[in-house]
């Protein structure tokens, strides 16, 4: 019991001038949480003297460990470019730098400047898109998740989407076609076989209750073998002829030609627009390498249909969004390609990521044993499924510590390695050239 009256009363602890520069009700919350713990032990017999150094240390610790932000940057070695759980695409400073004044400011974001009146967002990425696809009208809603459901919720609702059962996804998070196609309100109609579907199943699939022919990207999955499949041209052509929707959800655009012959089953979103479709959607931090995005190119009656569906206004952008958004699809216009880290670090050459690898072995040669390994990575992010491209590792050996041991160290260091062959490397395919130096760094720091 002499103990229990020991215990440092509350509102007298926190006046400690070693808080004085901290937030007084966040310290409060933690000192009675750590005193209540202080007396559960003392009842207990867990303790048999009070420290309130330790005690003050142990408040401290936790204040700092609340106010860590737990989204933190880190450098992806995977070697996977668009990696879903590292953020996809990446931002250049440069582009962040050029929209920084707009967002921090007031702004026109629906305001119309020149007629001094009330106007609409999406207008500020119309005219980009248009001049960019050669679209009638464009919309941009938060992922392309949405623009799917706001598309088939508009025109589809209790109505027939015709699907060929091979193209039926499920992609991360569980996202599920036939699932959301439910929750829109949308009738699902399979056609064809999961490895086989001819011209003649949507054309027999149409009655009067069909409202789209719908494709849909195989975004991390393709069928091989004995297959067959209706291209885009075609059903674009069957749809008109039956008065009906076509809609291809691209699942990742991309503008420009892929290397490594990587768009040979992917067409470009200008190749598609050629074809004169009438709604394509696609995501903005894939392929395009922009933000996140879902991005709407169509018909402009088709896209005046979507504006007034009210679900809109759940699913649409804020400014940021729209500013980074134009901003990289100013850089595709202008041929500033540079501002476009993901197209950056696809065309890097095999030579440029060796001459990385070679200084990094150079700079850890007393720390760790390294070896400069060939090998091949995949884009990530649901494109190019199963389509991997040539790249440049390192591999990371310490002592005796197991591969598991060796990738945990660096992860806590925020280094995201991967184990290949029972090897950690470090695959430069997504290591930016800043981040060379500070790898180093870090790994002298964990394997000292």
């Amino acid at each position: 019991m002499t103990l229990l009256k020991q215990i440092p009363k509350v509102d007298k602890f926190i006046k400690n001038k070693i808080f004085e520069n901290y937030s007084s009700k966040l310290i409060t919350k933690i000192t009675k949480e750590k005193i209540n713990k202080l007396r559960e032990d003392i009842l207990s017999n867990k303790i048999n003297k009070i420290e309130e150094e330790k005690l003050t240390n142990n408040i401290i610790k936790e204040y700092k460990n609340i106010i860590k932000p737990s989204l933190q940057k880190v450098i992806n070695a995977t070697g996977i470019i668009v990696h879903t759980n590292l953020g996809r695409s990446l931002i250049t400073k440069k582009s962040f730098d050029k929209v920084k004044d707009i967002v921090s400011s007031y702004n026109n974001l629906e305001y119309d400047l020149k007629e001094g009146k009330r106007g609409e967002r999406y207008s500020h990425i119309v005219k980009t898109l248009q001049n960019l696809t050669g679209c009638e009208d464009a919309l941009v809603v938060n992922n392309n998740a949405s623009a799917v459901f706001l598309i088939l919720n508009t025109f589809a609702k209790n109505k027939e989407v015709i699907v060929s059962r091979g193209e039926l996804v499920e992609i991360g998070g569980s996202f599920r076609v036939p699932e959301v196609m439910s929750q829109s309100g949308a009738i699902l109609k399979e056609i064809g076989t999961t490895n086989k579907t001819h011209k003649k199943d949507y054309e027999n699939a149409i009655n009067e209750n069909t409202s789209i022919l719908m494709k849909v990207h195989k975004s991390n999955y393709s069928i091989e073998g004995f297959t067959s499949e209706v291209e885009l041209e075609d059903i674009i052509k069957i749809a008109k002829e039956k008065s009906v929707i076509d809609y291809y959800d691209m699942g990742s655009g991309h503008i420009i030609d892929l290397p490594y012959n990587l768009d040979k089953k992917e067409p470009s979103i200008l190749k598609i627009m050629q074809y004169n479709p009438s709604l394509i959607s696609f995501s903005g931090d894939k392929l395009l390498g922009s933000v996140q995005a879902g991005v709407i190119l169509g018909k402009k009656e088709l896209i005046d249909q979507i504006k007034k569906n009210q679900l809109l206004r759940m699913l649409r952008v804020d400014k940021i969004t729209l500013s980074l958004l134009q901003e990289h699809l100013n850089s595709y216009l202008k041929g500033q390609l540079e501002d476009i880290p993901t197209l950056q670090m696809l065309y890097t050459t095999i030579e440029t990521l060796e001459q990385r690898a070679k200084y990094i072995k150079q700079n850890l040669e007393n720390i760790c044993n390294c070896e400069i390994i060939e090998t091949s990575s995949l884009i990530g992010g649901g494109t190019t499924p199963n389509r991997k491209i040539p790249t440049i590792a390192l591999s990371i050996e310490y002592k005796d510590f197991k591969p598991n041991k060796i990738e945990e160290l660096l992860r806590k260091n925020n280094i995201i390695a991967r184990i290949e062959n029972e090897k950690v490397l470090l695959d430069f395919r997504s290591i930016k050239d800043s981040e060379v130096d500070e790898i180093i760094a870090i790994i002298k720091k964990v394997f000292k």
